[in-house]
């Protein structure tokens, strides 16, 4: 596992092997060798954009629902991840410790539409004792990307 190849990928996963190997100080052979070790052991798990959406479809809603859950004997928290992590509207599924047990990030197309998924299918698993649903208004930093430029805070469009 080279620590620096996967530094540079979670930087840039678009750098080309040749690029990579000249950072490196590796061969383009060694470096299309180790990505394909690292992507066979599931190191690397795949290689995505981070897109603005709020640039491209404003009507795209975002939230993050906290789930306090009962853990199955044998199984912990996995069964019910793994039961959340199947629907198509949710992004990310998280183990926390605190005043919960997953955080799951949601999309959908309106409010009402991540309100009602959350109501039908989320609270309705049995081991989920209970949900708080947080609405995202505006993403400033996805995946250490910034997305916002020198506009800056733009609150007062959520307030009219």
């Amino acid at each position: 596992m080279n620590i620096k190849l996967l530094n540079l990928l979670d930087r840039n996963a678009r750098y080309t092997n040749e690029e990579l190997a000249v950072m490196t100080g590796l061969t383009t052979e060694e470096v299309e060798r180790e990505l394909r070790e690292m992507e066979d052991a599931r190191l690397i798990c795949g290689y995505k954009a981070v897109v603005d959406w709020e640039k491209v479809d404003n009507t795209l809603v975002s939230a993050i629902i906290e789930l306090k859950v009962t853990p199955k004997a044998g199984h912990g928290f996995e069964e019910v991840a793994k039961r959340v992590m199947q629907f198509p509207q949710v992004e990310s599924v998280y183990l926390m410790s605190g005043g919960y047990d997953l955080s799951v990030v949601v999309k959908g197309k309106s409010f009402q539409e991540v309100a009602l998924f959350v109501a039908k299918e989320l609270s309705t698993i049995d081991s989920v004792l209970s949900t708080a649903t947080h609405f995202v208004l505006r993403r400033y930093k996805e995946q250490d990307v910034e997305l916002i430029g020198a506009s800056g805070d733009d609150r007062e469009t959520f307030l009219l």
